[in-house]
């Protein structure tokens, strides 16, 4: 695990209708032009994107904040945060 905290790309979730069937790679490190999802912006940083597999065509909330206990989703965290 990278020893410096990922960047809060923004407080809330960013809610994304995904595709069934499809992988998407989250940003974990908060860096990436392409939020929620990663564009390489890790590179150099320890940071690795987490893969994400929809079972289904729907909405899902990917954590924005990045401090999630359920990475790629958003698991309220946010709420806490200052």
């Amino acid at each position: 695990m990278p020893e410096q905290q990922p960047l809060m790309a923004r407080k809330s979730p960013y809610s994304v209708q995904v595709e069934g069937g499809k992988r998407y790679f989250w940003c974990a490190c908060g860096r990436s032009a392409s939020q929620p999802f990663c564009d390489g912006s890790h590179r150099g940083t320890g940071f690795s994107p987490v893969p994400y597999m929809a079972e289904k065509t729907e909405w899902v909330w990917f954590c924005g904040c990045k401090q999630t206990g359920s990475p790629p989703l958003c698991d309220g965290t946010h709420k806490t945060l200052d």
